[in-house]
């Protein structure tokens, strides 16, 4: 058995449960977490105040599925969600 912990983009999560319900595993557990990564957040006027927003919403998905099928699960995480940043 390994335990897979994969982090995406809030919109991507419907995608990914398709290939998870796809390739039969049987339960996940979503954690909504924030962070950065290459894009470092961003910058907002808020009432005439500039202000940096560094941490974004991401959503952690995690479950545990037997050896035979993470590399497959792995390689259609890859080729479908990525956003190629």
């Amino acid at each position: 058995m390994k335990k897979l912990e994969i982090i995406i983009q809030p919109e991507k999560l419907e995608a990914l449960k398709a290939i998870l319900d796809a390739s039969n595993v049987s339960g996940i557990m979503i954690s909504n977490i924030m962070g950065y990564g290459t894009q470092k957040g961003y910058t907002q006027m808020y009432r005439g105040t500039k202000y940096t927003v560094n941490l974004l919403p991401k959503v952690k998905v995690e479950t545990v599925v037997t050896e035979e099928i993470v590399e497959a699960i792995i390689s259609k995480v890859t080729e479908q969600i990525t956003t190629g940043n």
